[in-house]
C-alpha cells in the first residue's frame, strides 16, 4: 500500500452536540508519505511482519520477504501478491534461490540468460511448486482476489480516512499500533461469501 499521507488537520475536529454532526476540519499540512508492506496470515486473520517506511523498491521488498521467511526458516510458504514488477525481481529469486538450497550459479544472468534473464522466467521460477517457497500471481484488475486489499480497505476506513498525523513518523506509529490492536481484537478469517451473478441471460 503506497502513498498513505501523513495529513494533520489545521485545527481540531469539532464534536457532536445536540443538532449538529461532528465536523471535521478539511484544511490540512502534508508531512510526506509512507509505504506499507504488510502480510495477512489467511488462516488467522492476522496481519504479521509488517513493513512501514519511505520507499517500496526491490530490496524493501527483498528485506520484508526476508523477515518474514525468518519466522519459520525451514517453513512451507504460498505468498500471494499482484504483479508488481518489484514482486518478481532478481533479488526475490535469489532469495528463493537461497532459502530453497538452489545453488544461486545456475541462475543465469539478468537480461542475458537462464531464470533471470526476463521477468516471464522469473515469475517461472517464483511459481514452481517444487519449490517449499513459491508466489501465486493474482490476474491483472484482480487485486480484490488477494485478501490483504480487503485488510487495506479496514486500515483505510478505521484509521487513514480520519487520521490526524503530526509527522510521518506519527502515521507509521499510528499504523503499526492499529496492526497489533486490530490482531489482539478483530483479526479473523475473512469469509469469502460471494457466489457471482449471472452477467447475462
Amino acid at each position: 500500500m503506497t502513498g498513505i499521507q501523513a495529513l494533520e488537520r489545521l485545527y481540531p475536529t469539532l464534536p457532536m452536540k445536540p443538532g449538529l454532526v461532528e465536523r471535521r476540519e478539511f484544511e490540512y499540512v502534508r508531512h510526506g508519505t509512507q509505504c506499507l508492506i504488510a502480510n495477512l496470515e489467511v488462516a488467522t486473520g492476522q496481519v504479521i511482519r509488517s513493513s512501514v517506511g519511505d520507499t517500496r523498491t526491490e530490496d524493501d521488498f527483498v528485506r520484508h520477504v526476508e523477515q518474514l521467511l525468518a519466522q519459520d526458516p525451514e517453513g512451507e510458504w504460498v505468498l500471494v501478491t499482484d504483479q508488481l514488477d518489484t514482486l518478481r525481481s532478481e533479488g526475490i529469486v535469489r532469495l528463493v534461490a537461497r532459502h530453497c538450497g538452489i545453488d544461486e550459479t545456475t541462475l543465469g544472468i539478468k537480461g542475458k540468460e537462464g531464470i533471470l534473464k526476463s521477468k516471464d522466467s522469473r515469475t517461472a521460477f517464483l511459481r514452481d511448486r517444487s519449490h517449499r517457497i513459491r508466489f501465486v500471481y493474482t490476474p491483472k484488475h484482480c487485486s480484490w482476489l488477494n485478501q490483504i486489499e480487503i485488510w487495506f480497505s479496514i486500515l483505510v476506513r478505521s484509521l487513514i480516512r480520519r487520521g490526524n498525523f503530526t509527522s510521518v513518523q506519527d502515521l507509521k506509529e499510528q499504523i503499526l499500533a492499529f496492526i497489533q490492536y486490530f490482531n489482539r481484537s478483530m483479526a479473523k478469517p475473512f469469509k469469502w461469501t460471494y457466489a457471482g451473478k449471472v452477467l447475462c441471460r
